[in-house]
C-alpha cells in the first residue's frame, strides 16, 4: 500500500496485477498485519483507492502505509502465472536444457525470463509452459551471448 487517502480510511493501492478483481468489494488480501477485506475501491491515477474492513480513520490507514499485500493464486487455465514459471526448466526447440528461471524481471515490451545461467530470455519467445517446462524459440546465437 502506497499511502492513506483523505480521512475515511481509504488507502492507495498500487497493483502489480492486470486482475483488478483483487480489489472488488468481498476480496480478502493478506498483508503483515492478517487479513484485510475490501469493502470498496475504484480507480484512481493508474492506482486504486481501497476502503477495508475495520480501516475507518486516517491513522488506521496510515498504519497500513508500506505493506505489501497478497493474495492467494487465481484459477485461470488460460493465464501463465510468475509462480508457474520460478524454477521452470527452459528448453528450446532442438530439445536442449537451458537452464531454470531464477526470477521474471519486469520489462517494458516483454517480461524477461532470467535463467541460473545469466542468460535473460523475452516471455516473446515462449511457445508453451506445461508441467514445469518452459518450450522456447529463440533467434540463433540468444544463448551464445
Amino acid at each position: 500500500m502506497l499511502r492513506a487517502h483523505g480521512i475515511r480510511g481509504e488507502v492507495i493501492v498500487r497493483l502489480t496485477t492486470d486482475r483488478d478483481e483483487r480489489v472488488a468489494p468481498g476480496s480478502v488480501l493478506t498483508a503483515p498485519r492478517g487479513p484485510l477485506t475490501v469493502i470498496e475501491s475504484r480507480s484512481h491515477k493508474g492506482d486504486w483507492i481501497v476502503a477495508f474492513e475495520g480501516v475507518v480513520d486516517r491513522n488506521g490507514a496510515d498504519a497500513l502505509r508500506g505493506d505489501p499485500l497478497s493474495a492467494p493464486p487465481i484459477n485461470d487455465p488460460d493465464v501463465v502465472w510468475i509462480h508457474d514459471l520460478i524454477g521452470a526448466r527452459v528448453v528450446d526447440a532442438s530439445g536442449v536444457d537451458r537452464g531454470q528461471v531464477l526470477s521474471v524481471e519486469d520489462n517494458p515490451v516483454a517480461d524477461l525470463l532470467v535463467l541460473d545461467d545469466g542468460h535473460v530470455v523475452p516471455m516473446t519467445f515462449v511457445t508453451a509452459v506445461e508441467g514445469g517446462v518452459i518450450s522456447v524459440e529463440v533467434p540463433d546465437g540468444l544463448f551464445d551471448l
